[in-house]
Formats: structure tokens, C-alpha cells, sequence
């Protein structure tokens, strides 16, 4: 069995690659809510959000579902959740390269290719804040592009790079939530 280091650098050289946006990505994100909504504990998990650019419609994005998983505990995940999704052949990391670590999980398919990945944060979690940048793009279309844009150029440079493709959209990604945040709560966000 492999370290868990290994692993973590196993999935970061995974390949980075868009494709167009594809009208099923809804439909995959609620099969995959559903089966987290029956699979897990009620007591833990208490909302599941699609974020991410396969949340966008129009918007090219690696074709991997993310949601967003609010969870009661970070503990409490670690204990009941982990067991439970790992037995239903998840890859788990505890994400220590952000500022608050937090449990994230990705779904493969039979051929092992990502298909989703579930972020667990608790209520108070900066993740959520992405559901601005999300809406933003959906409500305009011009900086969606913009987005799309600059995720091809990334994802050229960095074809076997998950790390540096991620961290080349940081920049935008902050700024345009910060106006999102403004946008849809008023100047004092």
C-alpha cells in the first residue's frame, strides 16, 4: 500500500484537462448528493452544495464534479464519514495545504479516472465563500469567459501539474470572490 505522501503525489501529477461544459454535470452532481444524503450520518452532514466550474453552465472545466459538503464536525467526520466512503473505494486526504485543514475525498471511476471530488468543511469555513464566486459567473457570462480563458492557458502550462494549474487560478479566483461577496451583499462584505 502506498504512503500517504505517495498518494498525494500520485493525484498532484494527475492530468489536467477541460472540456467543453456538458449538460449532464447537474444530473452528477444530484446522483452523487443522493447517495451522500442515504450513504452518511444525517447527524453530520447538513447541506451539500455543486460548486466549482462544472457548476457554471457554458463554462469548459475538468470534467470532475466538486461539491461542497457542510459538515458538524471535523472530528466527527473523521470517524464515521471516512470509514463509510472509504469502504465505497474513496481516496480521503486530510488537506493540510490550507489554512484550515479539512477531510476531501475523490470518486473514481472503474477505469480510475476522477469523477468527483467532496470537500468537508464545517459552517464557518472560507470554502463557502465560493458559492459567491459560483454565482458571479453564473450571472455573468463575461467573466466566466475570462475564467475559461485563463484555466486553458493554465492547464497548457501545467498539462501533469495539479498544484501549479490551481495555483495560477488562486489570484483570480480570491479577487473575483471578494467582488462577488461585494455584489451580492452589499459594500460591507
Amino acid at each position: 500500500m502506498k504512503s500517504l505522501e505517495q498518494r498525494i503525489a500520485d493525484a498532484l501529477r494527475e492530468e489536467v484537462s477541460l472540456t467543453p461544459y456538458d449538460p449532464n454535470w447537474p444530473q452528477l452532481f444530484a446522483a452523487e448528493a443522493e447517495f451522500l444524503w442515504t450513504t452518511l450520518p444525517n447527524t453530520i452532514v447538513k447541506r451539500i452544495e455543486h460548486f466549482g466550474s462544472t457548476a457554471v453552465p457554458g463554462l469548459a472545466a475538468k470534467p470532475v464534479i466538486d461539491l461542497l459538503v457542510e459538515v458538524s464536525s471535523l472530528d466527527d467526520t473523521k470517524k464515521a464519514v471516512l470509514p463509510l466512503l472509504e469502504s465505497h473505494d474513496y481516496d480521503y486526504f486530510w488537506r493540510t495545504d490550507v489554512k484550515v485543514p479539512y477531510p476531501f475525498f475523490i470518486k473514481r471511476d472503474h477505469t480510475g479516472k476522477r469523477t468527483h471530488h467532496i470537500h468537508m468543511v464545517e459552517v464557518d469555513s472560507k470554502w463557502w465563500d465560493r458559492l459567491y464566486f459560483r454565482d458571479y459567473l453564473r450571472s455573468f457570462p463575461d467573466e466566466a469567459q475570462r475564467y475559461e480563458t485563463l484555466k486553458r492557458a493554465l492547464a497548457e502550462k501545467y498539462p501533469s501539474d495539479r498544484k501549479g494549474y490551481t495555483d495560477g487560478k488562486s489570484e483570480f479566483v480570491v479577487a473575483l470572490t471578494e467582488k462577488a461577496k461585494r455584489y451580492f451583499c452589499g459594500s460591507a462584505a
